[in-house]
């Protein structure tokens, strides 16, 4: 089992772990600050660094899967390729390496911009989304509708709700209370993760008598605040089928 510290915190940068287990597919640590693949966001990258400086580049991170191809509690590091040796060698020293794990910070900090972006366009557009994808350089959400849209329309009310200066609240509710408010899954394609009896939301606004923006379950990692996303624009539109409307967010040049 890995313990998720950017749950928790996703200002994290880096952490000390310890490895136990090094797979064919990956390197597994006790706790990690890198976010595995999941809810329309990529995996992140950085580095392990072992106690004599070396490091082992890590290109993506994935949830485990055991044997029959079902998710487990562990997340695995996926090396970069030509690290064979490197990879060997840290499998030789076993279970209990102390390493540090480090993520590539400006990878990250883009993709929690664009992430709580996407969730203001959930408030601009408010559809069911039935598809979405979120990288360092774009986000993208399908939205199931038939309505036609407008760039320069959205990119202005991002804009407003950006300079608002709205809070972000990580928190969670029961599966009792998803199951009482079904309303506040607003993705057809991903939904959230049960069996802990608790599901962690992203709420935006909503305090102090202020409006309330956005809240929907959310295991992604986002800013603190909507004033820390900067400039982003709709770059594209896209009319994907009869019932589907792509948006396409981008960082303003």
């Amino acid at each position: 089992m890995t313990q998720d510290l950017f749950r928790q915190d996703a200002y994290l940068r880096e952490c000390s772990a310890h490895i136990t287990a090094v797979t064919d597919t990956g390197i597994v640590l006790d706790q990690t600050v890198f976010y595995p693949l999941g809810g329309g966001q990529a995996g992140d990258s950085g580095v392990l660094v072992l106690a004599d400086g070396t490091e082992i580049a890590i290109a993506d991170t994935r949830k485990g899967k055991d044997a029959e191809g079902n998710p487990t509690s562990d997340i695995v590091h996926i090396p970069a390729p030509g690290q064979e040796d490197r990879v060997a060698q840290l499998a030789q020293q076993g279970p209990g390496t102390a390493v540090t794990a480090r993520i590539d910070w400006e990878r990250r900090h883009r993709m929690m911009r664009l992430h709580t972006t996407s969730h203001l366009l959930c408030h601009v557009v408010p559809q069911l989304v039935n598809g979405c994808s979120i990288t360092p350089d774009y986000a993208r959400l399908d939205f199931a509708m038939t309505d036609p849209l407008d760039k320069e329309a959205l990119t202005a009310a991002i804009a407003t709700l950006v300079a608002a200066a709205h809070p972000l609240t990580v928190a969670s509710i029961s599966d009792e209370e998803l199951d009482a408010n079904p309303a506040l899954v607003k993705s057809m394609s991903v939904q959230p993760p049960r069996g802990t009896g608790r599901i962690r939301t992203i709420r935006i606004g909503g305090e102090d008598n202020a409006p309330l923006i956005d809240l929907q379950p959310c295991g992604g990692t986002h800013v603190a605040n909507t004033s820390e996303i900067g400039a982003i624009v709709v770059t594209k539109i896209e009319k994907k089928s009869a019932t589907t409307r792509r948006v396409v967010l981008g960082f303003a040049q």
